[in-house]
């Protein structure tokens, strides 16, 4: 099965999202340079907010490769989610480290646990293409809007932040 007649309409809008996405985090960031304090968690914040949208990049790129078979999609699939769930892992150690904010419940939610879902889904989706590609490609769809989403959200949380930030200095 190829992805290119069903699916390649969908990963175009959200490949070229999340690639857009990605160039708006980096005014983002631009922005924040001369934020005190900020500098400190972008590792936890920024950075990871940048590698989601990239992953989703990935993912669209993975299921647009030509002539992919089950097998190297599986494989491609799995180890992005594979990369993904050491990457969350790390995130997870940095998060509340030498940060000048202290984070909320909210900020667990959305830096650490949909992440954390979002790289497993996808590992398992990967390892589930070998067998079950259509039903598995429903959840990767699921998992890269996910990706997304969470780019989105955190990097809005961000520059709310980085305004409020500025509005009080």
């Amino acid at each position: 099965m190829t992805v290119a007649g069903e699916w390649e309409s969908f990963y175009v809008i959200v490949g070229s999202s999340a690639a857009a996405l990605t160039g708006l985090q980096f005014v983002v960031v631009a922005l924040s340079a001369d934020t005190e304090g900020l500098s400190t968690g972008s590792d936890v914040f920024a950075t990871p907010t940048v590698v989601h949208f990239c992953a989703t990049l990935l993912i669209a790129a993975i299921l647009c490769v030509p002539r992919q078979t089950p097998a190297s999609l599986a494989a491609c699939l799995a180890a992005e989610g594979l990369a993904g769930i050491v990457y969350a892992v790390i995130v997870m150690l940095r998060f509340g480290k030498e940060m000048h904010y202290k984070p909320v419940l909210e900020d667990r939610i959305w830096h650490l646990v949909l992440p954390s879902i979002a790289y497993v889904a996808l590992f398992a989706s990967g390892i589930a293409t070998y067998r079950h590609e259509l039903g598995a490609l429903y959840v990767v769809a699921a998992t890269a809007l996910l990706l997304l989403l969470i780019g989105i959200h955190n990097a809005w949380d961000a520059a709310v932040y980085i305004a409020m930030r500025k509005r009080e200095r």
